[in-house]
């Protein structure tokens, strides 16, 4: 499809937020008859490629049970406001109506009963159809200059040509999987128009890095629940995750690590100094685990720790704290076991980066922004929604809804106030 020299709302971006942007734009649009244009644009050759490899192909599309505390970046405050205009059950709803039948894990995941994420990518792309939607791509935008005069409109520069707007919706994405179209362009766009990024802009959901030669990464594959807690160098307790925990030949990876990541990358960032603790076995008290070496009557630490934890893991803590050896343990060498069972600092020197992560911590502030309507206060006329905001949920559908949520409130809120700008009408007859 060509790019039209002109339209009432312009989305740039068509993956998740964008397309559910453009929807219920398209849909107000006809609801209220208002004759309005609508179109979205995306930088990608195909449409959804991140929506594609979400959920390993299944598409978490949300959770159960969605609360501000499951976010970090802007406040609490700002991201509940956002969220309660599209609920979790709107969403069902409105998946519901366009035909895909969601189902709800034990981990209160939400993935379509197709298990697959083409059913989602489809029924988003179907229901922009037939919103009226013009959905053009290849298009990526190089620059936006916002209206000059009264009246006058924004023009975006794009690689299929100029398009002229009255409203600008921006739903670029963040970094994450830059492969996808989400490569950061949307924040210098939101940055030339005024708007202060975050700083640091770091990956979010990613797996983290391992030292070379570190045992954990001996141990490729293994997976098992683990408790990790990041603490400042005295100690004091910043945050903590509970999950799998997957240990690949590079280091760390599963929910836990994903979830506990943007947080040690950020205050690593503050502080180079604080630490990330692993306690690999969550629901045992170090106190139990004491007891049960001291019990041991000789048989030896491995005999005892293969009772708590996979064969490999267990010998290769044993090894490490040097009490491979059957027979009785030292106090010394017992409180050096318990410890690394316990509380082992993980000696994080990086992250797997942008290319792998799932979210992006960081981007546009939500106080730069009209929680009511996504618009902006630094450039009226502008609207955004999605990862190019600074918020970032925890793994489990959380980054999906909030896509939904800001995408809907984006969305209507831009045709409204469309209408608003337009001169009312009267079916009234002329006084005679």
């Amino acid at each position: 499809m060509l790019l039209p020299e002109e339209c009432d709302l312009l989305i740039v971006g068509a993956g998740a937020a964008g397309l559910f942007a453009s929807i219920h734009a398209g849909r107000a649009c006809r609801e209220q008859g208002a004759g309005l244009s609508v179109v979205a644009v995306d930088s990608a050759r195909k449409l959804g490629a991140k929506i594609l490899v979400a959920g390993g192909g299944r598409c978490n599309v949300t959770h159960r049970a969605v609360e501000a505390s499951d976010y970090a970046g802007s406040t609490p405050a700002a991201i509940r406001k956002v969220l309660k205009q599209f609920g979790v059950a709107s969403v069902v709803a409105f998946f519901a109506d366009a035909g895909v039948e969601l189902k709800q894990e034990e981990t209160g995941k939400l993935f379509p009963v197709s298990d697959s994420a083409r059913t989602v990518l489809s029924a988003l792309v179907q229901e922009a159809a037939a919103a009226g939607v013009q959905v053009v791509h290849p298009a990526r935008v190089l620059a936006v200059t916002p209206p000059q005069t009264p009246g006058s409109r924004f023009r975006v520069e794009t690689e299929g040509g100029a398009i002229a707007t009255r409203r600008l919706l921006l739903a670029t994405g963040g970094r994450s999987l830059p492969k996808s179209g989400s490569d950061g362009s949307g924040f210098a766009i939101a940055a030339s128009l005024g708007h202060q990024l975050t700083d640091p802009i770091l990956p979010s959901l990613v797996p983290l890095v391992l030292k070379d030669g570190h045992f954990i990464r001996s141990l490729s594959g293994l997976t098992l629940p683990t408790r990790l807690t990041l603490t400042t160098p005295s100690g004091k307790q910043i945050c903590s995750a509970e999950g799998s925990t997957l240990c690949t030949h590079q280091g760390l990876s599963g929910p836990a690590v994903l979830d506990v990541s943007r947080h040690y990358l950020l205050a690593k960032h503050a502080d180079p100094e604080v630490r990330l603790l692993i306690n690999w076995l969550p629901d045992t008290p170090a106190e139990q685990l004491d007891q049960a070496l001291r019990d041991a009557r000789g048989r030896g630490s491995l005999a005892v720790l293969r009772t708590f934890l996979p064969e490999r893991l267990a010998r290769v803590l044993c090894e490490e704290a040097g009490t491979a050896a059957a027979g009785d343990l030292s106090k010394d060498q017992r409180r050096r076991l318990v410890r690394l069972v316990s509380e082992m600092v993980l000696p994080v020197v990086g992250d797997r980066g942008f290319s792998v992560a799932e979210a992006t911590a960081g981007g546009v502030p939500l106080r730069e922004v009209r929680l009511e309507s996504m618009e902006s206060r630094l450039c009226p006329g502008v609207h955004l929604a999605g990862e190019v905001l600074d918020v970032d949920g925890r793994i489990g559908g959380f980054n999906f809804q909030w896509a939904w949520a800001s995408g809907f409130v984006a969305g209507t809120s831009a045709v409204k106030a469309l209408r608003a700008a337009e001169p009312p009408t009267t079916d009234a007859l002329p006084p005679p």
